[in-house]
C-alpha cells in the first residue's frame, strides 16, 4: 500500500463536493419535518458499504460491458461537469428520483451513495490509489455521520446564505476538476487508439 496525503485530501475534495451532505440538508430537514426518523448509523454505514463495495467490483461490472477504466471516466467528468454546474448555477438537470424510506432511501441511497458517488469512485481510480480513495470514503461518510447526527445545528450556523455559498463554491470547484478528469482520460484513450500520435510528438 502506498498512502499518500495530497491523493488523500483531493480525492476527499472531489467526494465531498459530489456527495454535498452539507447542501442536502435542507432535503435532510424536510423528511425530518415530515415525521421521517433517521439513523445517522445506519445511513451512513449502509452508503459506506455501497461506496466500498462499488469501488472494488466497479472495474469487473464495467468489464461485463467492455468498457474500460479510462472510458468511464471520461464519462464521470461529465457527470461532474454537469453535477458542478447545477451547483455553481443553482438548476436542476439531474431528476433524483427515489421511492421508499428516510435512512436508507433516499438518505443512504441515493442522497450519499448515489450515480454521482459511483461515478466519482471509479472516476477517481482512473488517477489516484485505491486505498487513498478508501480512506477518502471512509473521511467523508465519517463527516455525513457527523452532518446527519448535527443537522438541526449545521443548519442554525450555516443558515441559508452560508449553504448557498458553499454549494456555489464546490460546484466551481468540482467543474475545474471534472475538466481536468477529462483532458487527462482523453489524452489516455488518444494515446491507447493512435499510439503513433504519441511517437510523432516525441519525435517533433
Amino acid at each position: 500500500m502506498s498512502f499518500n496525503f495530497l491523493e488523500i485530501i483531493s480525492a476527499s475534495i472531489v467526494l465531498f463536493a459530489v456527495i454535498d451532505i452539507i447542501g442536502g440538508i435542507p432535503i435532510i430537514v424536510d423528511l425530518k419535518q415530515k415525521g421521517g426518523e433517521i439513523e445517522a448509523l445506519k445511513a451512513t454505514l449502509v452508503a459506506l458499504c455501497v461506496l466500498i463495495i462499488f469501488t472494488f467490483l466497479g472495474d469487473n461490472l464495467l468489464g461485463l460491458f467492455g468498457v474500460d477504466i479510462s472510458s468511464f471516466a471520461i464519462a464521470g467528468s461529465i457527470i461532474l461537469f454537469i453535477m458542478g454546474v447545477e451547483m455553481a448555477l443553482g438548476v436542476e438537470i439531474i431528476k433524483y428520483d427515489g421511492p421508499g424510506g428516510v435512512s436508507i432511501v433516499p438518505i443512504a441511497f441515493p442522497l450519499v451513495a448515489g450515480a454521482g458517488s459511483f461515478t466519482t469512485v471509479l472516476s477517481l481510480r482512473a488517477e489516484y490509489a485505491t486505498e487513498n480513495i478508501i480512506v477518502a470514503i471512509i473521511l467523508n461518510l465519517a463527516f455525513v455521520y457527523l452532518v446527519l447526527r448535527s443537522t438541526d445545528f449545521v443548519e442554525r450556523i450555516l443558515g441559508e446564505g452560508g449553504i448557498l455559498i458553499l454549494r456555489k463554491v464546490f460546484g466551481i470547484i468540482l467543474l475545474a476538476i471534472s475538466v481536468k478528469l477529462f483532458m487527462s482520460n482523453v489524452a489516455i484513450q488518444i494515446h491507447t487508439l493512435f499510439p503513433f500520435l504519441k511517437e510523432a510528438l516525441q519525435h517533433s
